[in-house]
């Protein structure tokens, strides 16, 4: 066999390797499960692999509430809008997340609640843990009652202290009111 010259071996090796990674999916598949909808900063809808859709309730953290109803989306209380300003801004970070991720999540599953939803731990492939990232934001606040049901509690603990110390999001607002406060304080 004849000998390549440097550029034909060259571009014989691109093309291989371009071929490779254009069929990866093919092999490899799409990790992780597909998102249908980012309800709120907290709660997410994902698609199982029978096609059936399922709620997941983040694990160790609860974010702002956001509007749910006409009557509270009118709301000219200022302790709704302070709450529901915040709970679009931790909706909207979710989304993008979620986008970056390719529109999938890996799910911890931890435990179920009693509205029947999977309460998980949320990854996209690359590792990037949401809860992490919506407590280093202050976007989020560690939900403590449950604490002890979450595997990563050092880690979403200390993304608390940080955003905390450095007033990054909700610590930032000294009227915002904790969104379980909140719940029971304002939601009837």
């Amino acid at each position: 066999m004849e000998r390549l010259t440097k550029p034909v071996r060259f571009w014989l090796c691109a093309t291989i390797i371009i071929w490779s990674l254009m069929g990866c999916d093919r092999f490899i598949g799409n990790s992780g499960e597909p998102v249908e909808r980012v309800s709120d900063g907290d709660t997410l809808v994902v698609k199982d692999t029978n096609g059936k859709n399922f709620t997941v309730r983040f694990a160790c953290v609860d974010a702002p509430e956001i509007a749910h109803t006409n009557k509270e989306k009118q709301s000219k209380r200022t302790s709704d809008r302070n709450q529901f300003t915040w709970g679009v801004k931790a909706q909207e970070r979710v989304q993008q997340l979620v986008q970056q991720g390719g529109d999938r999540v890996t799910l911890n599953i931890t435990d179920s609640d009693r509205y029947g939803r999977k309460i998980a731990e949320v990854r996209l492939k690359n590792g990037t843990f949401i809860q992490q990232v919506l407590l280093q934001e202050g976007l989020a606040k560690v939900y403590r009652p449950y604490l002890n049901k979450c595997p990563s509690k050092d880690l979403v603990q200390q993304a608390e202290a940080e955003a905390k110390e450095q007033r990054l999001g909700v610590w930032s607002d000294t009227k915002f009111v904790n969104p379980w406060e909140y719940r029971s304080l304002y939601k009837k």
